[in-house]
């Protein structure tokens, strides 16, 4: 039977292996993942990214691919300590570098150097414009 290991935390006793098959319930992905039903659900109506099936009983079948993600939220919230909006935007921008899309990197700010020859060259139109109007 064909297992998948899920975490960066080699060799720790406390990863969880996700059990190779299409479709997970609730129950399951809760037992899995050490966290009640009910949190799943909420998690449902904050992350995008999790969004289980319903089977025709109106059951909720996670994928694979849920489970992972429901593993991340929770790494991310009680693990690195990310509020809900900040594990929300730090998925979207895992999701966006998965998908070969550059995330959002910073625009450099200028250097000290350039600061001073910015501010020398408004030295200099401030001088033209008193000279012009004492003049």
């Amino acid at each position: 039977m064909s297992a998948r290991k899920k975490g960066s935390n080699r060799g720790k006793s406390d990863e969880i292996y996700i059990p190779d098959k299409l479709y997970f319930r609730i129950g399951e992905v809760a037992t899995l993942c050490k966290l009640p039903a009910y949190v799943l659900r909420f998690w449902e109506s904050e992350f995008p990214q999790l969004k289980p099936v319903k089977s025709s009983t109106g059951q909720r079948m996670y994928r694979k691919r849920d489970v992972e993600n429901v593993l991340e939220i929770k790494k991310l919230l009680y693990e690195q300590g990310f509020t809900i909006a900040g594990a929300r935007q730090q998925l979207r921008v895992e999701t966006k570098s998965e998908k070969g899309q550059q995330a959002a990197i910073p625009f450099p700010g200028p250097s000290s150097s350039e600061i001073q020859h910015i501010r020398q060259g408004l030295r200099e139109i401030l001088t033209l414009l008193s000279t012009k109007r004492t003049g």
